[in-house]
């Protein structure tokens, strides 16, 4: 049982914080902008255009944001795999589908309800390199869930 436990955390915490850390990074290089910046737009999810007024503060704000939601969207997915072996045997295609997931929920739901500023214009390329960036997610957190017991 502590065995189970240990490899279920293990998972998320490593699927969580390696695949949202890479998820700034891939923002920063699809925008052209610096991390800090795209850690500000995650803490004006929270609290709109003030955000980019702040400096580091707000931008470990944004880091902790990011973060707690990586591990919450790493952390379902792990627990599902436990219950679903499929999920940990096609970890790729799962992964991948999970991505996916987590693209719709966030580009459709999570961010049209934020205080996010500004709010993301729709363009073709915008869409398929969020989507991207998504897949990648969706696949770390699959590759580290891949073992859990």
């Amino acid at each position: 049982m502590t065995t189970t436990r240990s490899s279920t955390l293990t998972a998320i915490l490593y699927g969580g914080f390696v695949a949202g850390t890479i998820d700034i990074g891939s923002a920063a290089v699809i925008n052209g902008i610096s991390p800090l910046i795209i850690l500000r737009a995650i803490a004006s999810g929270l609290l709109g255009k003030p955000a980019f007024q702040g400096g580091m503060p707000i931008s470990l704000l944004g880091l902790g944001l990011q973060w707690a939601m990586s591990l919450l969207i790493a952390a379902i997915f792990v627990f599902a795999a436990g219950q679903m072996a499929w999920l940990k045997r096609h970890w790729v295609t799962a992964g991948a589908l999970y991505g996916v997931v987590v693209f719709g929920v966030m580009e459709y739901v999570v961010v049209p309800l934020s205080a996010a500023w500004p709010k993301p214009h729709f363009t073709t390329q915008s869409f398929i390199e969020n989507l991207l960036a998504m897949l990648l997610f969706g696949l770390i957190v699959a590759f580290f869930a891949r073992r859990v017991r």
